[in-house]
């Protein structure tokens, strides 16, 4: 999904509606739980083989390289 589409997606929603993410808690019950959303902004993320999956790359690190790209972030 690029911003194009998420921003399609979230007009058809009520305008006054609050906002969540939903995510696997990871517990024995397959919980799944939804946090608030509580800020929107730029990010760097790198593949993570260890997690099969993005990751969010840490300024202070050494993790940004070449295969670093520039997404943005919901948390």
């Amino acid at each position: 999904m690029n911003v194009a589409d998420l921003i399609d997606a979230l007009k058809q929603m009520p305008q006054d509606a609050e906002v969540h993410f939903s995510y696997r808690y990871g517990d024995h019950w397959r919980t799944q739980v939804a946090p608030q959303v509580s800020e929107i902004y730029e990010g760097q993320v790198n593949y993570s083989d260890y997690h099969r999956m993005h990751k969010v790359v840490e300024y202070d690190c050494d993790e940004m390289d070449s295969d670093s790209k520039s997404v943005v972030l919901i948390g």
